[in-house]
């Protein structure tokens, strides 16, 4: 499954299946591949930016994404076919791809409050579940979360801490676990390594390099 994902840095991935399906896209090159569908967890810039739309979005494209962003895109003049809002909970089936929207938010600090409702996301693409969790603290809908693989961020400050992370990892127990949301305005190397080896021997830990 690895061989499907490619992280874009920070909080960014493609993954590519059935579908060429982003999560959180930003700073990417301006060759970047168009994508079939597009999830946004959430409105803050290192997440939702209109110039990294522009450049993966198509007349074929579905933006998935939150009411409140949802309502903002409207205003905007990004090319795609429709654009999808999810609260948490809710699920769409479209061309085999099952997306559903889970939650994503701060339990000690205000950056993403929860009444929000911003997004994490779970997609079963023929089978293959990958989770992105979003900007997220350890929550305890965590055990009700089921994949292959979980793409979780290990920063700090804004979201969890490694140590968190690894909590998470825990609960969830995905095949494999990705560190992410670091390099990039908070977390470093470091914070990945420190995932990784807090989960040895217990779930496998992929630390990806980032596409350039």
């Amino acid at each position: 499954m690895l061989e499907n994902l490619h992280w874009l840095g920070h909080a960014a991935f493609r993954w590519e299946g059935s579908k060429i399906i982003y999560f959180d896209p930003w700073k990417l090159p301006l060759n970047a591949k168009k994508g079939d569908f597009i999830l946004i967890s959430h409105e803050h810039f290192d997440h939702y930016s209109i110039s990294d739309l522009k450049i993966i979005s198509s007349k074929d494209a579905i933006i998935i994404t939150t009411i409140n962003l949802g309502k903002q895109l409207q205003g905007e003049s990004v090319l795609c076919k429709e654009i999808k809002t999810l609260m948490p909970g809710n699920s769409i089936e479209i061309s085999g791809i099952k997306i559903t929207a889970v939650f994503s938010y701060n339990t000690n600090k205000q950056f993403h409050p929860k009444n929000s409702h911003k997004l994490g996301f779970i997609v079963d693409d023929v089978g293959r579940k990958i989770y992105h969790a979003g900007d997220t603290d350890l929550i305890p809908q965590m055990k009700d979360y089921h994949c292959d693989l979980a793409l979780l961020p290990v920063s700090g400050t804004y979201v969890m801490t490694a140590d968190e992370a690894a909590q998470a990892a825990l609960m969830i127990k995905p095949k494999i676990a990705v560190p992410m949301h670091y390099g990039e305005i908070i977390g470093s190397q470091k914070d990945a390594e420190r995932f990784k080896d807090l989960l040895k021997g217990k779930i496998e830990v992929a630390i990806l390099k980032k596409e350039s």
